[in-house]
């Protein structure tokens, strides 16, 4: 399968750019007309030049890591003939330094909480899924992937 996404990202200065004190906030734009406000993070950056009402970066990471994660269980519990009612995601990460000593997401912990209707899994059934979903979740399988910057 060979597909392409795409995102736009929009900033605008707002007069305060040399002196270090401008607004990191800007808009993420999808392609089906989602328009996302988005920042940096007040814990990285101080509001007011960060927008606390943002979605910044790394949560946006967390979203897209938990989001996979759950289209993919969703997908092989149908498959497995279980009918899953609601599904919540409580996910985190966490920032440190990595082998490389950079400052990076260093462990996304997701919780999902999932009620079935019907017939429930067993535990090792669970597990087995939440493995699966893992393996074929596409974000997952990127986190650790070459970034290219085209400019």
């Amino acid at each position: 399968m060979v597909a392409n996404h795409e995102a736009i990202v929009e900033w605008q200065a707002d007069g305060h750019f040399a002196d270090g004190g401008y607004s990191r906030g800007h808009v993420w734009r999808f392609d089906g007309g989602a328009v996302v406000r988005a920042s940096s993070s007040p814990q990285i950056v101080p509001a007011p030049m960060s927008d606390p009402a943002g979605v910044d970066p790394e949560e946006a990471l967390v979203a897209s890591a938990a989001s996979c994660h759950m289209l993919w269980f969703l997908s092989l519990a149908q498959e497995a003939g279980l009918d899953v009612a609601s599904y919540r995601d409580q996910a985190s990460a966490t920032m440190g330094r990595n082998e490389d000593r950079r400052i990076a997401v260093t462990r996304i912990t997701l919780r999902p909480r999932i009620v079935f209707a019907g017939r429930l899994p067993d535990a090792a059934q669970l597990a087995q899924l939440h493995h699966q979903a893992h393996e074929k979740c596409f974000i997952a399988n990127s986190l650790k992937s070459e970034i290219v910057v085209d400019g």
